[in-house]
């Protein structure tokens, strides 16, 4: 089954495909040759550099020093005092909003 149409135009033959009933296949096109040419050897090899291509290192830093020690007794003291401060600011804020709740529901109701 050959599903082109056939067009009269010599230059659309190469792309139709081959006749599935034709027992001889067309000739196997040519592959051209790539001409002779110099083979390319490679980027040149560099130079090793000179012994001395680093600047000399005059200035040596000083070690770190070492951290001061952390007093635990008093971070725990300073978490405690901060969540005291959280959770007091926290049932202020809730004891407000439930008041203006119960003022907004009263007020609705009545």
């Amino acid at each position: 089954m050959n599903v082109t149409t056939p067009t009269g135009d010599p230059d659309d033959e190469y792309w139709q495909r081959p006749d599935p009933h034709d027992a001889v296949p067309g000739p196997e096109p040519e592959r051209p040759t790539p001409p002779p040419g110099p083979v390319y050897p490679g980027p040149p090899r560099t130079a090793p550099p000179s012994p001395n291509w680093r600047p000399p290192t005059i200035a040596h830093p000083p070690p770190p020093r070492d951290m001061p020690q952390q007093n635990m007794d008093a971070l725990d003291e300073a978490e405690g005092s901060a969540r005291t401060v959280t959770y007091g600011v926290g049932l202020v804020a809730g004891a407000i909003a439930l008041i203006l709740l119960c003022l907004l529901c009263a007020r609705a109701i009545f």
